[in-house]
């Protein structure tokens, strides 16, 4: 049993991270020592609607749920009322309220049901830290802030991105990492799980558990999920595939993406072996490697019974060059382009395939029939259109 227990240990603290603060040297003692920890992931409910990006920091969740540890999964309706600045290039045009958090919670909580576990044994917690954050005093928040300079909040490398483009830095945004530190200090946990973009706000909880609590509190980062180029999966860069899309419409997603996407998948959302994963040959066979990853996520998120059927679905469809479902393309922008569109979501490698195949008169609207001329043409909400032979999609 303790070779079983190091085994998984080991697969917990490796597969699916990166970084351990101070050292996975360290937790790994710790987690062998017999330990149970209390730890927590945040989640911002600034959408209503979860992606696979955030499988990986979930299905980790899950992995230290059934170890046995105290697992809390933290709503961030304090903190998304102050807007993460993480990743944006420009201060958010919009700030949201406790109310509009909560009403998107609901639908977070609802979606990560789908990986980890609300009840049974060792249920994962919820919580809020609008309870906590919202009660704030004037003395509170002077106290937090004055473990911090200005220099180091203003070090983030989007915040210097923005300053070197001329791009205001709001006051409220900059304080995030403040009342995402304090959480730590409140709920007093020994771990805070996230995304590795989320470094520097983790970070500012270690510090505080420290000065504010004489703490030691451990930081695991978890990679993005993205392409050998870089390009974020299930992200706001236009190739979002939340958890809630149905089993046709997801699979038809997993199978657009790009085949350097496939390792990524499989080795973060999958429990496939790493010895197998390795032995994978892109090159000879992706189609097929593509299928498996889909058939997996359908039917995690759904059933295997609708993950076949949606792999059916996807072969009459687009391989056989039948016509029974669209693929939707959901599009947060009002003003984008047909063209822009399409290779955002890779369903056209570039500008030079776009202009080829409108060149070739490839691209034609569905109802109608008219093909599609201008490279800066403007799709209608509803708009369907056949790409190619076997490429069918639908603007919502």
């Amino acid at each position: 049993m303790k070779m079983i227990d190091e085994k998984k240990i080991n697969e917990l603290l490796t597969r699916g991270v990166d970084r351990i603060y101070p050292s996975k040297e360290k937790l790994e003692q710790l987690l062998c020592s017999g330990k149970k920890l209390r730890l927590y992931q945040g989640f911002d409910p600034t959408g209503d609607k979860l992606h696979i990006g955030h499988m990986v920091g979930l299905r980790k969740h899950r992995q230290w749920q059934d170890l046995g540890h105290e697992v809390i999964f933290l709503v961030g309706d304090g903190t998304g009322q102050a807007g993460d600045p993480t990743g944006k290039k420009k201060t958010r045009e919009k700030f949201f309220t406790q109310e509009e958090l909560r009403i998107n919670a609901k639908n977070y909580l609802v979606q990560a049901k789908k990986i980890v576990r609300f009840d049974g044994p060792n249920p994962i917690k919820i919580m809020y830290n609008s309870d906590w954050l919202n009660k704030l005093t004037l003395v509170d928040i002077l106290g937090i802030a004055q473990h911090f300079s200005v220099q180091q909040l203003i070090e983030r490398d989007m915040f210097q991105d923005r300053l070197k483009a001329g791009e205001s830095i709001n006051l409220r945004e900059f304080l995030y990492p403040l009342l995402q530190g304090y959480d730590s200090v409140v709920m007093e946990v020994d771990l805070e799980l996230g995304g590795s973009d989320q470094t520097f706000n983790m970070l500012a909880g270690r510090m505080l558990a420290r000065t504010m609590k004489g703490r030691e509190k451990f930081v695991m980062t978890t990679p993005l999920l993205e392409d050998a180029k870089g390009v974020k999966i299930g992200k706001s860069e236009g190739n979002v595939i939340g958890l809630t899309d149905g089993p046709n419409d997801l699979f038809g997603k997993i199978m657009s993406l790009g085949d350097d996407a496939i390792i990524p998948m499989f080795t973060l959302l999958s429990d496939v072996s790493l010895d197998e994963i390795n032995s994978f040959n892109i090159k000879k066979n992706p189609m097929e490697l593509k299928k498996r990853i889909a058939h997996i996520l359908v039917a995690t998120l759904h059933s295997d019974k609708e993950a076949r059927e949606a792999e059916e679905n996807f072969s009459d469809t687009f391989q056989k060059g039948k016509v029974s479902e669209e693929i939707e393309i959901l599009i947060e922008e009002k003003n984008i382009t047909l063209g822009d569109v399409l290779i955002i979501k890779h369903i056209v490698s570039s500008k030079t395939e776009l202009r080829r195949l409108i060149n070739q008169n490839a691209i034609t609207d569905s109802d109608t029939g008219d093909t599609i001329s201008d490279t800066n043409f403007f799709p209608k909400n509803g708009q369907r259109f056949r790409i190619g032979k076997k490429r069918f999609i639908r603007f919502e």
